[in-house]
């Protein structure tokens, strides 16, 4: 059948909002409990809650949902949580899980097989002061649970401590604090949950401190495990200021393993746990670990000391996640350094792993597929999908592929990109126009994009606009150095980075320059915000959530990054004139393109009185900028909710279609103020 021929941003496309909204989000916080693989999994047409979903994979059981609507598993700790539960299989009566609630935030214990159907019980207290009681990452040990407890102490985001904590199981805390006990001091202000050595005899964590952020410098702290459930002997073994150690685990023979950037990359490393001695496994250029933006993240897992491997001898070995912009998944043999990885179609995994007898389990995608549950037989060496697989909600030939491209940035830095390229099985544009493009800038900023399946860019490249995702300069996934290009340089080298990127797709002519916007998310949205504010190469902007104002940002959000602009801006006695330079608050005389501005009100991250100070500022302004402020209840940071993103989405095209000069008669009309 002949190609149809009409104008870039007009095509007809079957994935409309309603499809990518309804299968956003992906799962995580895989475990294995005993035969069985659990995870969490969005249900975005559920007001945005996550349930648990478990398969038991050696009868060939259907994944079964747990816990219905209205119980929501997920973490608030540090705002952007952790991992949310933990599960122990018994003798009798079936699996006996722990997880947090998100509506109260209390840990629950359950037991999914008991008679009757009983309703998960509270283990702990609610509290009325600041934020309240939060826990997260946890561990069953004996009759307690051993996890992250995060404790307001007054009203302000700040006001807050962290320590390791040990819940009785019994529920005698479910209302009196006083029987929670505290296993560490809060000397620290950050903590990842402990891990427990195999012979329960020791424990190991992760600490770090203002103003640092998880991947300036953290430290490996070891103790050892009394009769009596105590922590004695706490010591640092590995990491400081200067070195991030993303993971820690135990090694079935008493040994530490853990990822460290000491060489300049994420590596895995070999530790004893008695003198701090580390040896790297595997050096390479690669990333075998990530930005901890949450407790409980797993790069690697190892495996049972006797598991059986075609390709070597099987003691000691492990399961990492490595690569470079994205990761794949290898089984790791420390003793000869040899690295085998998956077979498959997967190029992203996501940092869950879990691990029984010879199998491995992650959360993997591929340009074709989305985030599903994966299982590599280290046996056998197959791997196949095995939970949370989704129909395709439309023909796959409306799915775009994705270019992996590097451009060079200022002084011939390089910049790694993703291209997609409008794309539709049925139509073509005049062989005399351009395609319109947006620029996609990640949030993070410490953080990047794989080269996967998101129904959300699909979107608009089956309709005729091309989609670029940029790794600038700060983006994880390329070891240190290019990861620290944004010390200090935050609204300066994302935004050359970003325009770099946009100049060259129009200059080799796959790009229109005319018709070209950047749009992001929190910090992406503080790029997209600053790029409009810093150059006219854009037409329009979609700010999301976002960042406006570093002052603002640093007395106004949450306490994880509430020093963060000290590294991507500069010390607090610089901040002011930084904000001034830097902010679209303080540049919005800049902003003249039309922008939509979409915000949650309910954001503890990036308040909405961040935007309501950019709109105070173009008000009254000569020549009026035409914008939209679309806000919505009951939405936090990053939108969970099927209507909000359908409602999000489909106000993001009506921008483009209006500045762009598309006509499409299937979204509602945006209407733009000014």
């Amino acid at each position: 059948m002949a190609a149809t021929t009409r104008p870039y941003g007009s095509w007809p496309s079957p994935l409309d909002a309603g499809l990518a909204a309804s299968l956003d989000g992906r799962p995580e916080y895989l475990g294995t409990v005993g035969p069985e693989v659990w995870w969490t999994e969005p249900r975005p047409e559920e007001a945005g809650r996550r349930t648990l979903v478990r398969r038991r994979l050696a009868d060939g059981g259907p994944e079964i949902t747990e816990l219905p609507a209205p119980w929501n598993v997920r973490s608030r700790v540090t705002e952007y949580g952790g991992l949310p539960w933990a599960g122990a299989e018994r003798p009798a009566g079936g699996p006996l899980l722990v997880f947090v609630h998100f509506a109260d935030q209390r840990l629950y214990a359950y037991e999914p097989d008991a008679p009757g159907g009983p309703e998960p019980r509270p283990l702990t207290p609610v509290s009325r002061t600041g934020g309240g009681l939060r826990w997260a990452d946890p561990v069953l040990r004996g009759g307690e649970v051993w996890c992250v407890l995060e404790e307001f102490t007054g009203p302000g985001p700040t006001d807050v401590r962290r320590v390791l904590a040990a819940v009785p199981l019994d529920g005698s805390a479910a209302g009196n604090r006083g029987a929670v006990r505290e296993l560490t001091h809060d000397r620290y202000r950050f903590t990842t949950g402990p891990r427990l050595s195999p012979d329960g005899r020791r424990a190991a964590w992760l600490v770090w401190d203002h103003p640092r952020m998880p991947w300036d410098g953290t430290e490996l702290r070891v103790a050892e495990v009394t009769g009596g459930g105590e922590l004695v002997d706490a010591r640092t073994v590995l990491g400081g200021p200067d070195e991030a150690v993303a993971q820690v685990e135990w090694t079935a023979e008493g040994n530490l393993l853990a990822v460290s950037d000491r060489g300049g990359w994420w590596n895995p490393y070999s530790v004893d746990p008695r003198t701090g001695w580390a040896i790297n496994l595997c050096p390479r250029e690669e990333e075998f670990g990530g930005a901890l933006w949450k407790p409980g993240l797993r790069w690697l897992a190892p495996l049972p000391g006797d598991t059986p491997h075609t390709a070597g001898s099987g003691a000691g070995l492990v399961a990492v996640l490595h690569g470079q912009g994205s990761s794949v998944l290898g089984i790791l043999d420390p003793e000869s350094g040899d690295l085998v990885d998956a077979a498959g179609p997967w190029t992203a995994w996501q940092p869950t792993l879990a691990v029984h007898g010879t199998r491995v389990y992650g959360v993997a995608a591929s340009p074709r597929s989305a985030y599903e549950v994966v299982e590599l037989d280290t046996a056998t060496g197959h791997a196949r999908a095995v939970g949370a697989q989704r129909p395709d909600p439309v023909d796959p030939a409306y799915y775009p592929e994705p270019q992996s491209r590097t451009f060079l940035g200022p002084d011939n830095r390089q910049i790694h990109a993703y291209v997609y390229p409008p794309h539709h099985p049925a139509c073509r544009a005049a062989a005399d126009e351009l395609p319109p493009y947006v620029v996609w800038a990640h949030g993070g900023p410490t953080d990047h994009v794989p080269p996967v399946l998101d129904l959300q860019i699909a979107y608009f490249t089956s309709r005729g606009i091309g989609v670029v995702e940029v790794n600038y300069g700060g983006s994880t996934g390329y070891g240190r150095a290019y990861r620290e290009r944004l010390r200090e340089q935050w609204g300066v080298v994302d935004v050359e980075d970003c325009a770099a990127v946009a100049r060259a797709l129009a200059a080799e002519g796959t790009a229109d320059p005319a018709r070209l916007a950047i749009r992001g998310g929190s910090a992406g949205g503080w790029t997209a915000a600053a790029s409009l504010a810093a150059t006219d190469l854009y037409a329009c902007a979609a700010i999301i959530y976002p960042v406006l104002d570093l002052l603002g940002f640093a007395e106004e959000t949450h306490d994880l990054e509430s020093r963060y602009v000290e590294s991507l801006a500069g010390p607090p006695q610089t901040l002011a004139v930084l904000s001034r330079e830097r902010s679209p608050v303080a540049r919005a005389d800049g902003i003249t393109a039309p922008f939509v501005l979409l915000q949650g009100l309910e954001d503890p991250i990036c308040p909405p009185a961040q935007a309501e100070r950019l709109l105070d500022a173009l008000r009254g302004r000569p020549e009026p900028v035409p914008h939209a402020y679309v806000t919505f209840e009951g939405e936090g940071h990053g939108f969970r909710r099927a209507d909000t993103m359908v409602r999000a989405l489909e106000a993001e095209l009506s921008l483009y279609a209006q500045v762009f000069g598309i006509e499409r008669t299937d979204v509602p009309r945006l209407e733009l103020d000014g």
